[in-house]
């Protein structure tokens, strides 16, 4: 019996276009809002108990970031665009979980949605979407739950490192960007040492039943990264070529730097991308060789036992008279035939190599 798929999509069919309603599953998650507002002299870090602590900071002359988990509080989401002004169609993408990494921008905000991977305890890999908005002087991200990458980021704000507090609000945004670029790598690793494990099984011929199953759930990891992932180099490189005031021309470099970070993601991708492919072909190559070795055990066995089958048939028969069945020493002749017979071609499988 099939199993019946359930599509997120579902969800919102029928829908007013800007309905804000949440695709996810974990409607259960708390809110939590925690703020960062700093400037190159001092940084405060902050848990806001709701999302009306946060209106003080949108007009401040500091940088901030408001970092919002959890995306099933649709109500305080809409409170938090109605009083920034975000368009409807904003809210709706940052609950809608199924969307595609993407750039839109407005004229006194950007709207940039990606996707953030990591693998849970139960090595599975997550695909988590993150939502940023840009305005003039503070960064907006919203995420479904809590945990995430970010802990460095943090970390550089709370102890003045490197430029994070010098530079402005599209740095930060760079910084954040980077950190979840920067966790691909840490992916394709386990991705590759994954494959490497799979190569290695299969050469050395431990390979359990369901070998060809991993394989498959493999092969869908490395399409649920590419998914993630290939779409955002098209985001980074609109990046680059804005005219936006909110992105400063010296950060544009730091942009071009994490788009040469994807295409190396993306590269990495493509390679592992074609060796599962191979893995299974090898696989399934190995599958094939066993098989033929059995086939050929088989063959020579059945290759000896004909002639001497032959010979049995033949003095087997219920004929009357057959001149070899009065000798007295015919049993013993014919056990001698089948040795020399069976020894014969023992011999040439072996010289052949067929043994």
């Amino acid at each position: 019996m099939s199993r019946k798929r359930v599509y997120r999509s579902k969800k919102k069919l029928g829908q007013v276009p800007g309905s804000v309603i949440y695709t996810g599953e974990r409607s259960k998650e708390k809110l939590f809002i925690d703020a960062f507002d700093y400037t190159k002299e001092f940084c405060n870090e902050k848990e806001l108990q709701s999302v009306q602590e946060s209106f003080e900071y949108k007009d401040t002359d500091s940088v901030t970031w408001i970092n919002l988990n959890g995306l099933n509080h649709v109500t305080q989401i809409e409170t938090l665009g109605e009083h920034y002004k975000f368009h409807p169609l904003v809210l709706e993408d940052i609950v809608n979980i199924a969307q595609r990494p993407k750039i839109d921008e407005y004229d006194d905000y950007i709207f940039i949605v990606l996707k953030m991977l990591y693998y849970d305890d139960n090595n599975t890999i997550v695909s988590e979407q993150v939502s940023f908005i840009l305005g003039k002087n503070y960064v907006l991200s919203f995420q479904e739950s809590e945990g995430d990458v970010f802990n460095e980021v943090r970390d550089r704000l709370r102890q003045a490192k490197g430029r994070v507090r010098t530079m402005k609000s599209d740095y930060l945004l760079y910084t954040l960007i980077d950190a979840i670029v920067d966790h691909y790598f840490s992916v394709i690793e386990v991705l590759g040492d994954k494959i490497e494990d799979f190569e290695t099984a299969i050469f050395s011929g431990n390979t359990d039943g369901d070998i060809s199953q991993k394989i498959q759930n493999l092969k869908r990891e490395i399409l649920r990264v590419r998914r993630a992932i290939f779409p955002l180099r098209e985001v980074i490189n609109r990046i680059e070529k804005n005219e936006s005031p909110l992105i400063q021309k010296r950060t544009i470099t730091y942009f071009r730097d994490i788009y040469d970070h994807l295409i190396q993601v993306s590269e990495n991708i493509d390679i592992y991308r074609e060796m599962i492919w191979s893995l299974m072909d090898m696989y399934m190559t190995t599958i094939s060789n066993k098989m033929n070795e059995v086939m050929k055990v088989l063959t020579i066995m059945a290759s000896i036992f004909i002639p001497l089958t032959f010979i049995a048939g033949i003095y087997g028969m219920n004929f009357e008279y057959i001149p070899e069945l009065q000798y007295k020493y015919a049993y013993f002749i014919l056990w001698g035939v089948m040795i020399v017979l069976f020894v014969g071609m023992i011999i040439y499988f072996k010289r052949k190599k067929w043994l």
